[in-house]
């Protein structure tokens, strides 16, 4: 009598737990990538108390560095992947943002503007600033984390340190305790301010993608005919809009409009200053003035901030005669 044994090819004993392993990786690693949360930067970008746009650059590289130390990726609040109203882009982000790290340093309004917004959210927030800047009256019950504004190496370390470790304990506190309050809720019962979400369907999300495209396409073919047709240059030069004060940014980058904006907002005669994208690449700063005779005086301060040659879209081809 045969007896036959059949054995199992090597191959295939061994493939299954190769299987399991590689997707084991595979999913370990996509846990990764989703638990890669954002913080929120709020800070001075351009020149300020003394401080140049490069020092607030260099501080700037120092605060996201502590925050991808604690797990987090670091984006100016500013910051925005679509297009759209920068102002709108801003709250957005410090509403949606999981955590927010601000720096008060010089006291800029729009950032103190900011932090009152976050703050009126009541989402962990962190404020740092540099041992120049004094205490405000309203935060000062906030721990503050501090820096020094030489940015001396050795302090510097150990800033990027607390502040790691502040973010990673703020962040858990905030998703752990059910009490965690930043600061509202210390003074009494408030209700939080939240921005409300509209649900829609896919068919009308595309409908309204779809209008949004043939706008842009309008928006196009009326510029270009602009551009063509002498006979509307002159209207195409002194584009207008409802506001007291319109300038073409261009295609200026965000950094530049947030700079811009810093400026334009501390002029004595600007009662309030927006940015509105009329097209990828093609944004305006309008602000609203309390003196109209001011307009000139902005005017040249904002060809030196961005060059109106370089950027205007609506300069005329100079007529001949």
């Amino acid at each position: 009598m045969t007896t036959i044994v059949q054995q199992n090819n090597p191959a295939d004993v061994l493939q299954p737990p190769l299987i399991l392993v590689l997707a084991v990786n595979k999913e370990c690693s996509m846990s990764h990538n989703e638990e890669k949360k954002i913080c929120g930067i709020v800070m001075p970008i351009s020149t300020l108390d003394g401080c140049s746009e490069g020092h607030w650059s260099d501080v700037l590289e120092i605060i996201t560095e502590a925050i991808e130390e604690s797990g987090f990726e670091g984006n100016l609040v500013s910051n925005a992947d679509d297009v759209g109203i920068i102002q709108k882009r801003i709250i957005q982000n410090l509403y949606e943002n999981p955590i927010v790290v601000c720096d008060v340093s010089g006291k800029n309004p729009n950032v103190m503007f900011e932090l009152g917004m976050r703050l009126a959210f009541d989402k962990p927030t962190i404020i740092i600033k540099d041992d120049k800047t004094s205490y405000s009256f309203d935060t000062s019950p906030i721990e503050h984390i501090e820096y020094p504004r030489d940015l001396r190496f050795s302090r510097i370390v150990d800033f990027k340190s607390k502040l790691s470790e502040k973010i990673k304990a703020t962040f858990e506190k905030s998703t752990t305790d059910t009490s965690y309050t930043t600061f509202l809720k210390h003074f009494g019962e408030f209700k939080v301010a939240k921005i409300d979400k509209k649900e829609v369907s896919g068919q009308e999300f595309i409908l309204d993608e779809l209008k949004n495209i043939r706008m842009g396409m309008r928006r196009l073919e009326r510029n270009n005919q602009f551009g063509r047709d002498p006979r509307y240059r002159d209207e195409f030069e002194h584009f207008t809009s409802d506001e007291d004060f319109d300038y073409c940014m261009g295609e200026a980058s965000n950094l530049e409009i947030k700079k811009a904006i810093d400026i334009i907002s501390g002029h004595p005669a600007v009662m309030s200053v927006d940015v509105m994208e009329l097209e990828p690449d093609h944004k305006h700063l309008r602000a609203k003035l309390n003196d109209i005779k001011a307009k000139g005086e902005l005017q040249m301060l904002m060809r030196k901030i961005s060059p109106k040659g370089q950027r205007n879209r609506h300069v005329a081809t100079p007529k001949n005669g």
